[in-house]
């Protein structure tokens, strides 16, 4: 049932027709010319039924003169158009011709005549002569007409009649064809563009499916994959929103601890005289440090995923907004023993316009992971970079890279808000780590505009 359905069903349809139809037209048209014209105007063609006749009329003649002979020969010329006839007398001469070749002569003997009819015995053109009138002393006319004249009608009009069906057959099954083709053709262009038609949820729109045979049947494997991924997509923001809600609470459930374990510090600070207790506490305030800096993190991911993270752009001194956040970040590197080398240059456009808190985060969060994961390098360098393409704000540190473990935690999700935060600035960056260092670039094309950022 499947089958009959298919698209290979139906062409294989239209080719049995048109090959049934061609063979039915062949055979009526056979029977029409063989049956109908054979039997009327091609019986006329026959040689015999010429010879006959023009016997039959000939003989019949009753007064003959030029004009009666005229007519007879002017109605067989209607009928006969390629044949010609003449009018020999008792006397041999030559009274009357129509379409005569310049070879008959005019005046005829015993020996002229014998010699006409041993010459046109049997052969071509098809020859008749007859006497005129019953006594048969009038003399007589002959009747020529080419052989090849006698069969060409019905050969001719059977076979125009059979290549002009012939031909109105194929073209007929070219056009059938075409459309076919075409009407599938339309629609294989329709699931196409339907393909590429995005809902408001930025996923293809289903299509209506009208037939089942091929096509149909993969529109319909396409309306379930939508389907699918209708369905994937609501479950996976369903899981987003529960992963984002969870992170939140967390973040907050933990701040409060947090803050009553801080307290309790600062107390026993006041309480712990020795030495090995003081150091005691300031490991625990270090770890509880860091793990107020994660949640801060975790709730600034979570806030920037959901675009609910405040975003109040507007223009920017960045060289002197740089130098004031490495005066804050110095009196760390310098406790750390870092060298801290400084080249900032002015660009020939010192103003951003990008969110100076979101640019505050992103640098806080690099000289953080500059703490962390390179304090083996003790080096931290800050410079700028000018081109004709791009002005780029340049950190490098001679770390172990980013692909070395490290004691501490939390780097992934830092530089996961780097990257949503300067991509939401409308900035770029790259990051070059290796076993010798790590350099990050944040550039601003010069190029950008301000409708090109949030």
């Amino acid at each position: 049932m499947r089958f009959l359905r298919s698209l290979l069903a139906k062409y294989m349809l239209i080719i049995i027709t048109a090959i049934f139809l061609l063979q039915i037209i062949i055979i009526i048209t056979a029977m029409l010319f063989f049956n109908t014209w054979t039997e009327k105007d091609d019986e006329k063609m026959e040689p015999v039924y010429i010879e006959e006749t023009w016997h039959d009329e000939a003989s019949s003649m009753t007064k003959i003169n030029e004009a009666t002979v005229s007519d007879l020969f002017e109605k067989w010329k209607q009928n006969y158009p390629d044949a010609s006839m003449f009018w020999i007398d008792d006397n041999g001469k030559l009274i009357l011709e129509r379409d005569v070749n310049e070879g008959v002569p005019t005046n005829w003997s015993a020996t002229t005549t014998a010699k006409y009819i041993k010459e046109r015995y049997d052969s071509d053109p098809f020859t008749v002569i007859s006497f005129l009138g019953a006594k048969q002393d009038a003399g007589f006319i002959v009747f020529e007409i080419p052989r090849h004249s006698l069969n060409k009608a019905d050969n001719e009009k059977y076979s125009d009649a059979l290549l002009v069906i012939g031909v109105i057959i194929i073209l007929l099954f070219v056009c059938i064809s075409f459309l076919f083709f075409r009407n599938i053709r339309k629609r294989l262009l329709y699931v196409q563009e339907a393909m590429e038609i995005r809902d408001v949820d930025d996923l293809p729109v289903q299509i209506d499916v009208k037939k089942q045979d091929e096509i149909g049947q993969l529109e319909q494997t396409f309306n379930e994959m939508v389907v699918e991924l209708k369905d994937s997509k609501k479950r996976e923001e369903e899981e987003e929103e529960l992963r984002r809600s969870l992170i939140a609470n967390l973040s907050h459930d933990l701040r409060t601890p947090l803050t009553k374990i801080n307290a309790n510090i600062f107390t026993l600070k006041k309480e712990v005289e020795s030495e090995e207790g003081k150091k005691t506490l300031k490991v625990i305030e270090e770890s509880i440090k860091s793990v107020d800096e994660l949640i801060e993190n975790l709730m600034s991911y979570t806030l920037l995923m959901a675009s609910k993270y405040k975003h109040d752009p507007k223009d920017l001194d960045v060289i002197r907004f740089v130098r004031t956040s490495l005066a804050s970040w110095y009196p760390l590197f310098e406790q750390e023993n870092f060298m801290v080398d400084i080249d900032l240059n002015n660009f020939k456009e010192n103003k951003w316009y990008v969110d100076p808190l979101w640019l505050e985060r992103i640098l806080d969060n690099i000289f953080q992971n500059v703490l962390r994961h390179a304090n083996s390098g003790k080096f931290i360098g800050v410079y700028t970079e000018s081109t004709t393409k791009y002005d780029a704000i340049i950190i490098k540190d001679r770390g172990q890279g980013m692909n070395k473990e490290s004691a501490e935690t939390g780097a992934g999700i830092g530089l996961s808000i780097v990257d949503m935060m300067i991509s939401g600035l409308g900035l770029s960056w790259e990051l070059d780590s290796t076993i010798y260092g790590t350099t990050i670039k944040i550039k601003r094309n010069k190029n950008e505009t301000r409708t090109n950022m949030l």
